[in-house]
């Protein structure tokens, strides 16, 4: 829980990056912070040589709070939840069944879920959508005008053969959690909001994004997931995180 003489936390911001999940984090915890921004470079869209002064790997998002600096959203969003929210607080489920206290498979369905989309969200869902950009960027590519039968051709065929058949497991094993969530919602892990559903937020608000006309998130196949990602946005803290965001970039995106 935080403290009146709790260290002080910095969040290194890289322009259009998975650092919009941590700012939301901050402001539902509503402990103080302050940005440290970088911006990328304007034709590789890599992050600034300044960031690997923060983090060996100079990849964002990155905190450091007192002498500790501590990189990947899933460890920080854990890190911020054991130390920052309160006791009201429901960013984490309740991890143990009544009287079962330490006991193998004791663990509530709330707090198994909450860890499984802390992993998940990046081990699998991010891979997916690291997976879906290559043909993207194919497409966007620019390239003469004789090549580009040819590169759409392998750009659709990656598409089709790997991207698709992925975002249609994904997106329909998602949409079949939120219908057998605990209590019956409307989250992934219940009936209150939590990290795992903040860290979730990036590559569902993703794969709504429209590509050649069509978007893999959409409410008349996915109903119940569509109505998830629109509450998310919707959230006080949220809204106060886009604004800021609009503060430092000027805009805000969802793309990658």
């Amino acid at each position: 829980m935080a403290t009146t003489d709790a260290p002080k936390i910095t969040l290194h911001w890289l322009e259009k990056s998975r650092s919009q999940r941590i700012l939301w984090l901050l402001e539902e915890l509503g402990v103080p912070y302050e940005i440290k921004t970088y911006k990328r470079d304007p034709k590789m869209m890599r992050a600034p040589p300044e960031l690997k002064t923060v983090h060996p790997l100079g990849k964002s998002p990155v905190i450091t709070i007192g002498g500790r600096t501590i990189a990947e959203s899933g460890l920080i969003a854990e890190y911020l939840c054991e130390h920052f929210a309160g006791p009201s607080s429901t960013l984490v489920p309740p991890k143990w069944k009544e009287g079962c206290e330490g006991q193998v498979d004791g663990e509530t369905e709330a707090w198994m879920r909450y860890r499984y989309y802390m992993h998940y969200c990046e081990g699998s869902m991010m891979t997916l959508i690291t997976m879906a950009y290559i043909p993207w960027s194919i497409k966007r590519a620019p390239i003469p005008f004789f090549l580009r039968p040819i590169t759409s051709r392998i750009a659709n065929q990656l598409g089709s053969s790997f991207v698709k058949p992925g975002f249609v497991t994904h997106l329909g094993f998602l949409e079949a959690q939120l219908e057998s969530a605990p209590d019956g919602g409307p989250y992934l892990c219940g009936a209150h909001l939590t990290a795992a559903d903040i860290l979730m937020s990036y590559p569902l608000f993703i794969a709504k994004i429209r590509q050649d006309g069509h978007s893999e998130l959409n409410e008349k196949e996915y109903p119940k997931l569509w109505a998830y990602t629109e509450m998310l946005k919707g959230t006080e803290s949220s809204k106060r995180a886009i604004v800021k965001i609009v503060e430092i970039e000027g805009e805000y995106s969802e793309s990658i």
